[in-house]
């Protein structure tokens, strides 16, 4: 694969997430992948975000939705149209919200049709470890647009079947045998891999795992909440991750 054929994906909508997140993103990246590669966010508001980034709209998903439905996450199914704004190669999407600590450079040379994280385990979902975790998954641009297209032409039946926009996605491939996982060390979820079990999380810190490439950021605590030592439950605590000011630095 040629270098210029390698994209960086992620995406912004909303107010969430300011611009200083895909700028941070931006420099992990550039710390941890060699050679040439574009660097894209889908935006429906580009302001504040650094020049090295191309911005571009966020397809819509053309859905009549029903009242009490949102589309959310579902929009990162757009990444899966047969043409996207043009663009040709192998894009790899990350959410805003994760912490690079490591090279990147074999999420592009690993073989697979379609990689994501295997979802982390939850003792209430037994008999569902079909789950890919949508934070970060690598695809060729283009090459999954029946993902999208039976979305959109069976809504109802994929709400009624599906809590989220990962889950549908890696069933769908699933059943297609295109869906494969990243080695499991290179993912870690900073909430259940990286906060040391009870009691030793009241004297030790979160730690980065051994072979970790991408910490990932999901339910109530996030990079800043990570760097200051604050979860948003009661009875849990963890202490200041300062790593995270290192790695998730935006310079």
């Amino acid at each position: 694969m040629s270098q210029a054929q390698r994209h960086i994906l992620c995406m912004k909508w909303g107010t969430k997430y300011g611009p200083e997140y895909v700028n941070r993103l931006y420099a992990m990246v550039r710390r941890h992948l060699s050679g040439a590669f574009d660097f894209v966010c889908l935006t429906d508001d580009a302001s504040g975000i650094r020049a090295e980034v191309q911005c571009l709209p966020i397809p819509p998903l053309s859905l009549q939705l029903k009242p009490g439905q949102r589309d959310g996450a579902w929009k990162k199914l757009t990444t899966f149209e047969a043409d996207l704004h043009g663009l040709c190669g192998t894009a790899l999407f990350l959410d805003l919200d994760v912490v690079i600590v490591g090279s990147l450079d074999d999420f592009f040379s690993l073989p697979g049709e379609f990689l994501i994280i295997r979802d982390y385990p939850r003792f209430w979902r037994f008999g569902t470890r079909i789950i890919g975790n949508s934070s970060v998954y690598r695809f060729t641009l283009g090459a999954h647009a029946d993902v999208l297209a039976y979305f959109r032409g069976h809504l109802d039946e994929v709400l009624k079947h599906h809590r989220n926009e990962q889950h549908f996605l890696s069933h769908f491939l699933h059943r297609q045998g295109k869906l494969a996982y990243w080695p499991g060390a290179w993912c870690p979820s900073f909430k259940y891999q990286c906060i040391p079990a009870w009691p030793s999380n009241y004297w030790r810190a979160p730690f980065v795992p051994q072979g970790a490439r991408i910490v990932i950021f999901h339910g109530e605590v996030n990079p800043p909440d990570a760097l200051a030592g604050r979860r948003n439950k009661r009875l849990h605590y963890i202490r200041p991750a300062r790593w995270v000011a290192r790695a998730w630095d935006g310079g």
